[in-house]
C-alpha cells in the first residue's frame, strides 16, 4: 500500500480538482470537497457523491446543507500501485462523483469511461 500523509493526500486532491475543465466546475453550487480515511461501513469505495444532483434540484431549498464529494483516502491508496496511478484515480474518482451531481447514473459515467 502506498502511503502518505492526510495532508499530502489533500493537496493531491486540490492539484486534481485545479486539472479539471472549469465548464465541469462552473455550477457546482454548494458543494464541498472532503477527504476522510475510510467510508464508515468499511466498503472498499474510492469517493461518494452526498447531496441533491441538479436533476433533483426543485426539492432542494435555500439553507440546505451543502452536498458533499468524499475521497476515500486510505481506499485509493490500497487500490494505487504507484504515484502517477494515485494521481490519475484521484481525477477520475473526482469525475465520476462531479458526474452524479449532475445527475449522471452510474451506469452511463461507466459508458463514458469515467469510473
Amino acid at each position: 500500500m502506498l502511503e502518505m500523509s492526510h495532508e499530502e493526500f489533500e493537496s493531491m486532491v486540490a492539484d486534481g480538482l485545479d486539472s479539471l475543465h472549469d465548464d465541469m466546475l462552473d455550477q457546482l453550487d454548494n458543494v464541498i470537497f472532503l477527504v476522510e480515511d475510510r467510508p464508515q461501513d468499511g466498503s472498499g469505495i474510492l469517493g461518494v457523491y452526498e447531496g441533491y444532483s441538479l436533476a433533483e434540484r426543485n426539492v432542494y431549498g435555500y439553507g440546505e446543507e451543502p452536498d458533499r464529494i468524499i475521497l476515500f483516502r486510505e481506499n485509493l491508496l490500497e487500490h494505487c500501485a504507484d504515484h502517477d496511478e494515485l494521481v490519475h484515480e484521484i481525477r477520475v474518482t473526482l469525475v465520476h462523483e462531479i458526474a452524479h451531481f449532475y445527475g449522471i447514473t452510474e451506469s452511463r459515467i461507466h459508458e463514458l469511461g469515467w469510473g
